[in-house]
């Protein structure tokens, strides 16, 4: 388990976190989400033991993170931005992996070498992004990693790429019970591997459930109602509201089973009741709802 407790961090008097809270399962994969600048990468940065925070504690299994090098050598991370040694080849640099990390699994290695069929003898330094992107994901697990942490880890792969991806992802939560923490902005992807979410925002969490929950919690609705009823929705938690004719249109967050008894005692003329995608919920929480993403809802 990963457990973030009161997070802070400053640079040059900007709150990046504050007061930030965290909880990852163990086998489990944690989607986090935020618009840029929300704190996303720093807060990676502490959890893979990077920053020091000023104030709070980054816990895996009971055990700081920071200059823990014992919990280090456990934990695989690809960070948005990529360095490698640029005279090596990615065989090469596999050797520098398997010295580093004793869990280094050298036929996984093979395997995915042939696999995602990178030229094993080209510098990686001549390698495009996402070229560079399959390297480093080979790399990271083949030492067998007991957490995972991915920084937009799919940025500028192909659709074939990105599902072997996360089929790899998929397959070692299910069989080792790796955690993962993943950031990224494709929100459709995300909402297919991951159990639960947290959206960040200013360097706050404003929601962190698991994710079938969440969306539970959350609908859209279209309904309209014979003239003379003053407030059909009094009592309902209503995100976004407006109308099209006859039609409201509505985002809300209560229970489906709170918002059907509030909207049927009515006796409404139109009534269709949705679950929102991650997307959708994303751009609502957020505010999105009243300026250029209005409209693409519905």
């Amino acid at each position: 388990m990963i457990k973030v407790a009161d997070l802070n961090k400053s640079f040059d008097g900007f709150q990046a976190l504050n007061s930030l809270n965290v909880n990852i399962k163990k086998g489990s994969i944690y989607g986090l989400v935020g618009t840029n600048g929300a704190g996303k990468t720093t807060l990676i940065k502490h959890v893979t033991g990077v920053l020091k925070p000023d104030s709070g504690s980054i816990m895996i299994e009971d055990s700081p993170i920071y200059e823990n090098l014992d919990v280090k050598v456990r934990m695989g991370y690809i960070p948005d931005d990529l360095y490698f040694f640029a005279p090596y080849n990615i065989r090469e640099s596999s050797k520098f992996y398997r010295d580093l990390y004793p869990t280094w699994n050298e036929e996984r290695f093979q395997n995915m070498i042939r696999q995602f069929a990178l030229d094993d003898k080209r510098k990686l330094s001549k390698f495009s992004k996402g070229m560079q992107k399959q390297a480093a994901f080979i790399l990271t697990m083949c030492t067998m990693p007991d957490y995972l942490v991915l920084d937009e880890p799919i940025d500028g792969l192909d659709p074939i790429i990105r599902k072997l991806v996360w089929k790899y992802v998929v397959e070692d939560v299910a069989e080792r019970e790796m955690t993962v923490l993943v950031s990224s902005h494709n929100l459709r992807e995300m909402e297919g591997i991951c159990d639960s979410i947290g959206i960040l925002n200013q360097g706050k969490m404003m929601i962190e459930r698991d994710l079938d929950e969440l969306k539970s919690d959350i609908h859209k609705i279209q309904v309209a109602f014979k003239d003379g009823i003053s407030d059909p929705y009094e009592g309902l938690s209503v995100l976004h509201h407006e109308s099209r004719g006859t039609v409201d249109l509505l985002i809300v967050r209560n229970k489906k089973e709170v918002v059907e008894e509030q909207i049927m005692k009515h006796h409404p003329l139109v009534f269709d009741l949705l679950p929102l995608s991650l997307e959708e919920i994303f751009i609502y929480e957020l505010g999105g709802g009243d300026n250029e993403f209005q409209g693409i809802l519905f």
